[in-house]
């Protein structure tokens, strides 16, 4: 579970010493290597997942490496949900620091071939599924008093229109745009609101999409699609979820208290603004 890095720095930093934390879409990927990391970091975890088994696995993983974690069933597009969560993470640990809006789908599929259907899926998870957690997340965090910290997971695809991912896009588009608008919205609650943007992360949804190349003829073998999309990485590699955890700790983290409405890069070079 943990990485070496991450039990290494828990000992040298303990930086979110004392702070309650939730991670959406928790059980894999960048959402399991954040938790892993916020809990590495004196952070209490509330991973939150559809894949009950999965996060309860990994929450349990957490505790037996000594660290505070509980892992609960959730699907991001229904607030009840969504509303206990931060329920149980309050009732469990003490008064919500930072909610991470990680959960989120992807399709490659060509632009012409789009469904409606395919768009809506997309849109309902990642746009709507944040903009129930940033709510749901403000409104304990008002009640409680004394601000908090709102992470969103955009993209790269935040950023820039890629053919083979036009829905997914245009969700990340919208991740980028609730960040701003909730940032300025929050601002006088002393919540901060920013997003990460990674690029190219080797997690089981790159396998999901790279199965999906395949399909479409768009390449020839296995791991060719993130071969060719990494190829102009100026750090000359894929990035792992370790990569975007360091992002997410500094925005988790005291270091971050004068940053809102950002949406940041982690990609390694992919995209230059």
């Amino acid at each position: 579970m943990a990485t070496e890095r991450a039990k290494n720095e828990a000992n040298e930093s303990g930086r979110l010493d004392g702070r309650v934390c939730l991670i959406t879409g928790a059980a894999r990927g960048i959402g399991l290597g954040i938790a892993e990391r916020l809990a590495a970091e004196g952070a209490a975890v509330c991973l939150a997942d559809l894949n009950q088994d999965g996060v309860k696995s990994a929450a349990e993983q957490l505790n037996v490496a000594g660290r505070r974690a509980i892992g609960l069933p959730c699907d991001v597009t229904d607030r009840g949900a969504v509303r206990e969560a931060i329920g149980t993470a309050v009732r469990e640990f003490g008064p919500l620091d930072v909610m991470f809006n990680n959960a989120g789908i992807s399709q490659t599929k060509r632009f012409l071939d789009i469904e409606e259907a395919e768009i809506e899926r997309i849109l309902r998870v990642n746009v709507v599924g944040v903009l129930i957690g940033i709510q749901e997340a403000a409104k304990q965090m008002i009640n409680q008093g004394g601000g908090g910290k709102i992470v969103n997971t955009a993209s790269i695809a935040g950023k820039q229109g890629f053919p083979l991912f036009a829905h997914y896009c245009a969700s990340k588009f919208g991740v980028v745009a609730l960040t701003q608008a909730a940032a300025r919205s929050l601002g006088e609650h002393k919540i901060t609101v920013n997003a990460f943007c990674p690029g190219v992360v080797a997690t089981e949804l790159w396998d999901q999409l790279d199965s999906e190349f395949l399909e479409l003829g768009e390449t020839q073998r296995v791991g060719q699609s993130l071969e060719d999309f990494g190829a102009d990485i100026l750090l000359g590699r894929i990035s792992s979820p370790e990569d975007v955890a360091g992002m997410a700790t500094f925005l988790a983290s005291s270091d971050s208290d004068y940053v809102t409405g950002q949406s940041i890069q982690v990609d390694g070079g992919m995209v230059l603004q």
